[in-house]
């Protein structure tokens, strides 16, 4: 419906769902309309974080990635929901076919922001705030979620629009003309997109507090600054950071983002306690290697380059690694990687109980044209997993485990019932 604009300037949206997943919650659950909703992880299980704190809830001091007990003392009448993840993604989907009745350009930018050009619906809808206004209410009325949305020329601008204005205002609306860029740079530069606490720490080192000192140092000088800072190869991140202040933004509205070979597949695991025992992290280990490797492949890659982090305990005072490295050849076979992952881990583990542990596989070929090596029965071995895979697609993850993940110490199960760490 909408190709963009050939010549002037291009209308963009980032709509986002207000606190989406506790909204959800509460348009399923019509009696909690009135009270504090927050959606959180088992704390059985270490995982008692805050996903979503719904406004009620952020009224009394609730926030996100709080810990459950931190928000509950806030909060003594604090509704918890387990998350339902999957029940996210299909609302999510459907908002996003509601967006895709104006326009043919959406991006998804995560389960609950997405980007829409809209350039070419202005003659067919009416002029953007009206277009705004109406995907508001039917998603509203089809899924009980609220949706902020923030209107620019470029999807840095949207996504600035949304984030500073548009989640504050009334309407849940505003726009950010580029002529305007001087209500942007008088904001502090801890409200820019991309900047977090420590990057706010660094700027004010630099003497920058606002976003207008960021936008108005000339950047071969912000790159002399950083490269003072961060060393030599900081070049690419002054230049992302000021042309962020500034509100330069080149790149189109793109669907099927997610479609786009990824660079990288990994899976990370907090454990439900620490494990001090090798038999126990061995298994762990098993676990993930397994996950990443049918991961690869499901979308069809083998790799060479095997990444493993570890975080060991006390909470307080960490210790840790990441760590990767070049396998001999391309492979997805779980036996072959897990013998680089145990290599890697028993390498620079310092014994230190472990709390959390990841898997990640990176560098990727065509699993249908690389040539297997002769020196690994690779075609038998894929036969098998081939046919172990396609039982746990039919019947699900827990469909087939190995002997070690029935012990205490398996986590297999329990994961088998979660999508990204959470419930489904």
């Amino acid at each position: 419906m909408s190709q963009g604009s050939k010549g002037g300037e291009r209308t963009i949206f980032l709509a986002d769902c207000q606190s989406f997943y506790a909204s959800v919650e509460k348009a399923d659950h019509p009696g909690l309309e009135n009270r504090p909703v927050a959606v959180a992880g088992d704390p059985a299980l270490r995982s008692g974080i805050i996903l979503a704190a719904c406004p009620i809830a952020k009224q009394f001091g609730v926030s996100t990635a709080e810990r459950l007990g931190e928000a509950l003392k806030k909060c003594p009448e604090l509704v918890v929901m387990r998350p339902r993840m999957q029940h996210y993604i299909d609302v999510s989907l459907m908002i996003t076919r509601i967006y895709e009745e104006f326009t043919d350009l959406v991006e998804v930018f995560s389960i609950d922001e997405q980007f829409l050009d809209v350039t070419g619906s202005l003659a067919i809808f009416g002029d953007p705030v009206l277009i705004a206004q109406t995907l508001q209410q039917k998603v509203l009325k089809q899924t009980g979620v609220k949706v902020r949305i923030g209107i620019s020329s470029n999807k840095i601008l949207a996504k600035i629009a949304t984030d500073i204005w548009a989640k504050k205002n009334q309407s849940g609306i505003f726009t950010l003309h580029p002529s305007a860029i001087g209500q942007l740079w008088a904001e502090p530069v801890s409200k820019m997109f991309g900047v977090g606490s420590r990057m706010t720490a660094h700027f004010a080192k630099l003497g920058m507090y606002t976003i207008g000192d960021v936008a108005r140092t000339p950047l071969p000088q912000l790159k002399q600054k950083f490269r003072a800072r961060f060393g030599k190869q900081s070049d690419i991140h002054a230049e992302v950071m000021w042309r962020t202040a500034n509100g330069l933004d080149d790149s189109p509205v793109t669907p099927g983002t997610f479609d786009t070979p990824p660079k990288s597949i990994g899976h990370m695991m907090t454990l439900p306690r620490d494990y001090a025992e090798s038999s126990e992290v061995n298994t762990i280990l098993m676990e993930l290697t397994e996950e990443v490797c049918r991961d690869c492949r499901r979308k069809g890659y083998m790799a060479s380059i095997v990444t493993v982090s570890c975080m060991c305990s006390p909470f307080d005072a960490p210790t840790g690694f990441s760590r990767q490295m070049k396998m001999p050849d391309p492979t997805n076979h779980t036996g072959t990687v897990f013998q680089a992952v145990k290599q890697l881990f028993y390498k620079f583990w310092d014994t230190m109980p472990v709390r959390r542990a990841g898997v990640m596989l990176s560098q990727f070929v065509d699993d249908q044209t690389y040539q297997l090596t002769l020196f690994e029965d690779q075609v038998k071995a894929r036969a098998l997993e081939k046919v172990t895979d396609s039982i746990k697609d039919r019947f699900g993850n827990a469909a087939i485990v190995r002997a070690s993940s029935l012990t205490a110490a398996g986590q297999a199960q329990v994961r088998s019932l979660k999508i990204g760490g959470h419930y489904k």
